[in-house]
């Protein structure tokens, strides 16, 4: 399996993995119904925010550990999740922020569901014919998301959630990330001994125009994904529809390296 320098679903490609202009949408993953709305008050640390809550100031579990600054804003609005559970230390999660009157995905977690239906439901050209064969596949020290099975064998696939967009373009990552460079030094690794590879971006908003790597945040992780592009490592990008209801995949988005 080949693969091609990313620009979403446009580019060129080599290979098993092809590229093609048109993109149908993803039928969505709907969030959990009974989401109640709260007010962010501050972040308290990498995993927990305080909200308030119909006048009461309360602690929601956030599952994201990048900075997030850009949403972690006093005073946007938010959309919670109820999570009474019994030895739970909070009774919420934080699914959802509005910034600039768009509706932001902070959950770190929906971009794997996100990939996997649409993988199933045949919409990635790029990965046409290609199924899961299993999921947090380990290869050279590292668990990556996903196994894949396919036309030309196997491939490894690592999904990335983003949420930073500045001016059209989103960026990733927002903070060092020597997990993430690590991910990507094993896709490298793979293509090298002649496996499939492809690291996914899911923008969690709407208003990305393009995808870049975020060299401010972290440089080593931007010459890691040139490196990985240059052996061969597909890099794809794509930028979802987030409502209270539901995510969905909308658009590949071009990948600027």
């Amino acid at each position: 399996m080949g693969a091609s320098l990313g620009r979403g679903e446009r580019g060129a490609s080599r290979g098993g993995f092809s590229a093609t202009g048109g993109f149908p949408t993803i039928r969505a993953v709907r969030l959990p119904s009974g989401l109640v709305s709260a007010i962010l008050v501050r972040r308290l640390n990498r995993f927990a925010v305080e909200v308030e809550l119909e006048g009461e100031r309360l602690t929601a579990h956030l599952a994201n550990s990048g900075r997030l600054q850009e949403l972690m804003l006093p005073g946007a609005p938010v959309l919670l999740l109820p999570r009474r559970v019994a030895g739970r230390k909070t009774g919420y999660d934080l699914l959802l922020a509005e910034v600039g009157g768009v509706w932001v995905s902070a959950d770190a977690r929906l971009p794997n569901p996100l990939f996997r239906e649409a993988l199933e439901e045949g919409l990635l050209a790029s990965l046409a014919g290609y199924r899961v064969a299993r999921a947090e596949a380990p290869f050279q020290g590292v668990r990556l998301d996903f196994l894949l099975q396919g036309p030309e064998g196997p491939a490894l696939v690592e999904t990335k959630s983003v949420t930073l967009v500045q001016e059209g373009l989103a960026l990733f990552p927002d903070a060092p990330t020597e997990r993430g460079r690590r991910h990507l030094e094993a896709l490298t690794a793979a293509r090298r001994q002649g496996l499939g590879a492809a690291v996914v971006f899911v923008v969690q908003r709407e208003d990305a125009l393009a995808f870049a790597p975020h060299r401010g945040a972290d440089p080593r992780f931007a010459r890691a994904l040139e490196e990985a592009a240059g052996a061969g490592v597909l890099v794809l990008a794509y930028r979802c529809l987030v409502t209270p209801c539901q995510v969905s995949i909308v658009a590949p988005v071009p990948v600027e390296l």
